[in-house]
């Protein structure tokens, strides 16, 4: 997730040599674009999602990392090394522009459904510090979703600075740290001879085959891969892009899969998957292995921790998806006045408001679905499935400007783009088409329901809803902003 990402440089020749440019470029080593990489992408959320499967989680989170984080951080790259702007210059400039503005909307949509799905990771995260029986309530959740969403909205409307510096302090508050915790009190527990809730034999390698809704958890793996071109900006920066950066994202690669498999792997031998709770499942495995050592007045610490992490990053990403799309709309007219009006402090506070109506609309959703983590599931495929959307735009846009403009000067070129395109678009496709099944673990639900929640969110909040205000659009929106 990301805004309109502009690199710091011009774009660079084809083998990497200096831009003709009177600016001095800071020039940042490989394994520190792998590091910042890291911390973007790598996050203990999923890891209940996956905990599910158990062992099967390496090849539910290889798998996608093969076909999708590969071929969007190499394909991103060559794009941002060519052409600034981010994704809508590289979508309109490849196919056209009412197709740039569907780009860049769906990187601010994916965020109406976002919030909500990290907000009820944070509301159950939250219950274990107050009342771990508060985890399951609907109406908890949706008042912690609420109150967060609409203090960020006043924090960010203030223009408050350095806000950003909550992140790389998130990765080890909120990541790091309770994911090593978590890992290493998970082999003591094993140490110990407690047998693991999980089976750990190379049978479960693989998961079990219950038909197409045994796979839809691997779409949440998507979204968890999710926001690489918001690195791939950063190409521009690297002494020697072509060989510096596969380098640098082969260690993303391998650093990401560690924090997302290991935590994983820990819940899955504490906490039997039949009593996961998708929104709660970390907590669930700190309180159990606590206990294992009497030691659970650590466990509202851990939640605190893991909260002020996800606040940060929530606050981090709040105004900068939605500032993309106003700088768009400002210079093409997508959108009406009033959503392009800014405070006295220049943040797009309109935007931001309606944005929160719709969210908390949402998160009534959660005081009205029995089931929190159901709920939890739902907004999470929404979000990917609105943000799938831009990658295949993307992937598209790329093949036809490497034939349209194959001199354009590119920093870095990537190998074999046609291919890699082609298997991130197919990836892309697959996994936004398996969201619309629903999992098997959700077997009990009405199937209707299901299909028409996420087909309603996903197809109306991604494509009518800019559709609609590309059509509506009139040449006095953009005067306004002119």
């Amino acid at each position: 997730m990301s805004a309109m990402d502009v690199p710091a440089t011009e774009p660079v020749g084809d083998k990497g040599a200096k831009p003709k440019t009177a600016r001095n470029i800071q020039y940042i080593s490989w394994v520190a674009l792998a590091l910042m990489t890291t911390s973007s992408v790598a996050s203990l959320r999923p890891s209940p999602t996956m905990a599910v499967y158990g062992l099967a989680s390496i090849f539910l989170y290889i798998v996608p990392a093969i076909v999708f984080l590969l071929p969007t951080a190499l394909v991103s790259a060559e794009l941002a090394s060519g052409w600034e702007g981010g994704v809508y210059k590289w979508v309109s400039e490849g196919i056209n522009k009412p197709a740039g503005f569907l780009a860049v909307w769906c990187q601010f949509a994916m965020t109406i459904f976002y919030y909500p799905s990290l907000l009820g990771f944070v509301a159950s995260t939250l219950a274990y510090v107050i009342n771990p029986d508060l985890a399951s309530s609907g109406v908890w959740t949706a008042i912690v979703i609420m109150v967060c969403y609409w203090s960020g909205v006043w924090v960010s409307s203030r223009g408050t600075s350095g806000v950003a510096g909550l992140a790389s302090g998130g990765l080890i508050i909120g990541t790091l740290i309770p994911g090593a915790l978590l890992v290493i009190l998970g082999i003591a527990f094993l140490g110990q001879g407690n047998e693991s809730a999980a089976p750990m034999t190379a049978d479960n390698l693989i998961p079990a085959w219950a038909g197409l809704s045994s796979l839809v958890l691997i779409v949440n793996n998507f979204l968890s891969y999710s926001g690489m071109e918001m690195n791939a900006v950063h190409v521009g920066s690297l002494k020697q892009p072509g060989k510096e950066f596969p380098k640098a994202m082969f260690l993303a690669m391998g650093l990401v899969l560690l924090i997302f498999i290991l935590p994983a792997l820990a819940i899955s031998w504490i906490v039997p998957a039949e009593q996961l709770s998708l929104t709660a499942g970390v907590m669930q495995a700190f309180d159990a292995v606590f206990a294992a050592f009497d030691s659970q007045w650590l466990t509202p610490i851990l939640g605190v921790m893991l909260v002020a992490a996800s606040l940060g990053g929530m606050l981090t990403w709040l105004a900068g998806p939605s500032r993309g799309l106003l700088l768009i709309s400002k210079q093409e007219g997508y959108l009406p006045p009033f959503l392009q009006k800014l405070n006295k402090h220049g943040v797009q506070q309109n935007i931001l408001v309606t944005q929160g109506l719709v969210t908390t609309l949402i998160a009534l959703a959660y005081a009205f679905i029995p089931d929190v983590s159901s709920a939890y599931w739902i907004f999470s495929v929404i979000t990917t499935q609105v943000y799938l959307i831009m990658y295949l735009l993307m992937f598209v846009a790329a093949v036809r400007l490497r034939r349209s403009h194959p001199d354009h000067p590119r920093g870095y070129r990537a190998p074999m783009l046609t291919g890699l395109c082609g298997v991130g678009f197919a990836a892309s496709l697959a996994a936004l088409l398996i969201g619309f099944v629903p999992p098997s673990q959700f077997g009990s639900g009405s199937v209707g329901v299901y299909l028409a929640v996420v087909a309603g969110g996903a197809l109306g909040l991604g494509l009518l809803v800019p559709f609609l205000f590309y059509k509506l659009r009139k040449p006095s929106w953009k005067e306004a902003s002119a």
